[in-house]
């Protein structure tokens, strides 16, 4: 029977060799049918790869075998061992996810919707719950001796030694009884029926003392309190177990949400998906408490005291310079200031339980402020503020709190910053005030994490080059950067639990991720766990491309990807590829997500095309000033560095600048339609894909922050919406969307559509796919999309013979 297999698999061999695919001595020939496949024809690379808790194992997802899905695989820390990992052994490991006590000797999680205590030193777990409910987001009590945990909207203590739960807190729905309805009528009816009837008045009395008694049976009963149609959010136990602090999220009543319909069903009927509001519409609002149990009162902790809550941006304050023209068209009435919208994170206790600090975000997002709370009072104090009239974000801060912990001191708290103009780490102490600088230069910090004796802190960063991502151990106060990764490209760090050794995933920019061990030692050599790659894939010579830099016409270096044809002809044609997100960085040095692109690209660049893919101005990896180039005017400085792209392609690579094109998906749909419209004279041809054409119909998320609010900056709307220009289309225009993108919505190119047929264009073409949402996922679809880019670049590129 084997010998019989083996016939058949050399036959098999044989005849892929004869189709020209697979023998050995042959060059894959590349093909727009070939590039979008299933992407298992490439190989799957290992995915989210976690440490078991003694140490001894890492854990990851593969796919080998080009099974529909990936499967668990494990690998002992020294690289050896690999193998799948059985049923058995996947359904008793703990969740990945957890919470360690401060000597990382037990772990808490939630599994399935119970929670569970586990021993690392003996592997054993130990079942909290088992309930039909779920309960959710254990930790420990500062103390360690309970389980504190989310059910049903309130939060519960379970005790270790003893095994008793305890409800810490009763949120309800609605408003207290005696709050609720309150009218002279209603009231007044009330009192007649206690002044005339004995039996009302016998009942009541009776009611108010079995309440009473209640109360002194029980008298660690948790107030209750009532949150009216509000979520409660983010509960958290004080040290000292007598603060609880929560969060209240208001959902807008009136905001309007986007409905995308879905024609191809199960069902055979057009069905309606919602999504999402558009940009300036109400937005939900935050509140922050403290429940002191003490008391046995619940108190709001509010921005009004706080330094710059009233200050307003400075596109409003130039706005409002504008319209008082004279003092005689002044309104005589000083209208009182209000304190912005925030919203409040944490709070997050230092060890020694002394210290509380909270992170507190303005709702227009240009202002950030590390701030001590007093929980007693209330009182909040500013540690640090930062305020940016663009927008905040970097790595390290994003939208949400941002990474944040406590220094060894128990004093000091340490947070990221773009106050140099990159994301870097500082520390203050909340007694003093005081702030230290722990990272500077012209590169990024993120990923930020203390060891576990607090002596160093481990983070990856850019340093080397804006295109490259090292591992780094620097000590806790400061001063040298260890770099402990080597090789050119990127690297992806999960630390053993001993801090001894490293998992690495590790990719090039032609070479997809693959797993490595490492010592933690500076110097250590990496050693390969994994080999994903096909043999077909591996029949192409894959470009390594020339990470490059030009100038921008303002002065500013841009980095890019340059892909070139082994014989570039004289006065060639070019394309420019935007990629997506805004905020992403593509022309780096490891495997790009933009993978299909990334082979289209060779593909192009075999039929003679020179190919340049930007990193414009909004991308990730540079620092603020590049981050935010954008603000109010998306398709300003964005779009000329494309331009300038193109002023570099003929000056440098020998490209006919009346033989360039452009196009991109999502943010570079949008950057194509503007270069089209905007820029007639620079791009012969573009593609749009799932482009957004009017921001103002975009999210509020996003949109918000670059270009405020459509009812209050206006002119940034309309300078950065393609809708606005579509009159000046000239060169060939190919524009493609999924009929059911709940993100960039269908409709966005159904108006432009309409607005191309009423301005009478006709060198343009609709391409829609009824399936697919903004990220295709089958594989026909990503074929014809991209067999229409390459026929409307051949057919308008190309010199005609």
């Amino acid at each position: 029977m084997q010998l019989k297999q083996k016939v058949v698999a050399f036959a098999a061999l044989l005849l892929l060799g004869s189709n020209g695919l697979l023998a050995q001595n042959d060059k894959l020939e590349l093909s727009v049918e070939k590039i979008m496949r299933d992407p298992k024809w490439i190989g799957t690379s290992p995915s989210n790869v976690f440490w078991s808790e003694d140490g001894k194992k890492i854990y990851f997802y593969w796919n080998p075998e080009g099974n529909r899905q990936d499967s668990l695989y494990s690998v002992s820390a020294d690289g050896r061992n690999l193998q799948k990992v059985s049923p058995q052994e996947r359904r008793n490991l703990p969740a990945q996810r957890g919470v360690y006590n401060r000597a990382e000797t037990k772990k808490v999680y939630e599994k399935n919707g119970d929670i569970f205590l586990y021993d690392i030193k003996s592997g054993k777990a130990q079942q909290v719950t088992n309930t039909v409910e779920r309960e959710s987001s254990p930790a420990f009590s500062h103390n360690e001796q309970k389980v504190v945990y989310m059910k049903d909207g309130n939060l519960f203590a379970w005790g270790i030694g003893n095994g008793q739960t305890v409800q810490l807190t009763d949120f309800k729905k609605g408003r207290k009884a005696a709050e609720e309805g309150k009218n002279a009528q209603r009231d007044w009816l009330k009192e007649q029926q206690l002044a005339l009837l004995q039996i009302v008045r016998d009942r009541k009395t009776d009611k108010d003392a079995a309440e009473k008694q209640q109360k002194l049976d029980s008298p660690d009963r948790p107030k209750e309190i009532y949150v009216e149609d509000k979520v409660v959010n983010n509960v958290t136990l004080g040290p000292n177990e007598r603060f609880i602090t929560y969060q209240l999220i208001s959902r807008p009543k009136n905001a309007k949400v986007a409905i995308v319909p879905n024609f191809v069903t199960e069902t055979g009927y057009t069905e309606d998906i919602n999504t999402r509001t558009k940009v300036g519409d109400a937005q939900n609002g935050y509140e922050f408490f403290v429940y002191d149990t003490q008391r046995d009162t619940a108190y709001a902790v509010l921005m009004n005291n706080v330094e710059g809550i009233y200050d307003q941006p400075a596109y409003l304050l130039q706005q409002e310079a504008k319209a008082s023209v004279s003092p005689s068209t002044t309104d005589s009435k000083t209208k009182k200031p209000e304190p912005r919208a925030t919203a409040i994170y944490g709070p997050y206790w230092s060890d020694n339980g002394k210290h509380a600090v909270v992170v507190a975000r303005s709702a227009d997002n240009k202002d950030r402020w590390i701030l001590k709370l007093n929980p007693s009072t209330a009182e909040l104090t500013v540690l640090d503020r930062q305020r940016d009239e663009a927008w905040i974000n970097g790595p390290g801060i994003s939208y949400g709190p941002g990474e944040i912990g406590w220094m060894p001191d128990g004093e000091s708290v340490w947070f990221h910053s773009e106050e140099s103009g990159y994301s870097h780490l500082y520390a203050v102490n909340v007694s003093s005030g005081k702030k230290k600088t722990l990272t500077s230069g012209k590169f990024e910090v993120s990923d930020v994490r203390l060891s576990d004796d607090k002596k160093n802190f481990y983070f990856t960063a850019n340093k080397v080059h804006p295109g490259e991502k090292h591992f780094y151990r620097m000590p806790v106060n400061g001063g040298e950067m260890v770099q402990l990764t080597s090789m050119t490209g990127a690297h992806e760090v999960e630390l053993s639990p001993d801090e001894k050794n490293l998992a690495i995933r590790y990719s090039y920019s032609n070479r997809p991720w693959e797993l490595y061990v490492m010592n933690n030692k500076k110097g250590a050599k990496p050693k390969q766990v994994t080999n994903s790659l096909t043999d077909e894939f591996k029949l192409y010579d894959w470009r390594e491309p020339e990470v490059i830099t030009f100038k921008a016409e303002d002065g500013a270096d841009v980095y890019a990807r340059l892909y070139r044809p082994e014989n570039p002809q004289q006065n060639g044609p070019a394309v420019i590829f935007v990629h997506g997100a805004g905020y992403l960085q593509n022309a780096h040095k490891w495997w790009s997500s933009y993978f299909r692109e990334y082979m289209f690209h060779n593909f192009l660049a075999d039929q003679g095309y020179t190919v340049l893919d930007i990193d414009y101005r909004g991308s990730a990896g540079y620092g603020r000033d590049v981050r935010t180039g954008i603000y109010q005017f998306m398709g300003g400085k964005d779009l000329s560095d494309h331009v300038d792209g193109a002023k570099h392609l003929v000056e440098k690579y020998n490209v006919d600048p009346k033989r360039i094109g452009i196009y991109g998906g999502s943010y570079g749909g949008f950057i194509t339609l503007m270069a089209m419209f905007t820029e007639p004279d620079v791009f012969a041809a573009g593609a749009a894909l799932r482009s957004v054409t009017d921001w103002a119909h975009y999210n509020h998320g996003y949109t918000s922050n670059i270009l405020n609010t459509p009812q209050t900056d206006s002119t940034a709307y309309a300078k950065s919406s393609p809708i606005y220009y579509a009159e000046g289309l000239k060169g060939a225009l190919l524009i493609c969307h999924g009929m059911v993108d709940t993100n960039v919505h269908f409709q966005d190119v159904v108006r432009l559509t309409q607005r191309l047929i009423e301005l009478g264009k006709e060198n343009w073409e609709l391409a829609v796919y009824p399936v697919e949402d903004h990220g295709f996922t089958e594989p026909a679809s990503w074929t014809d999309e991209y067999k229409r880019i390459y026929k409307l670049f051949e057919e308008n590129l190309k010199e005609k013979k």
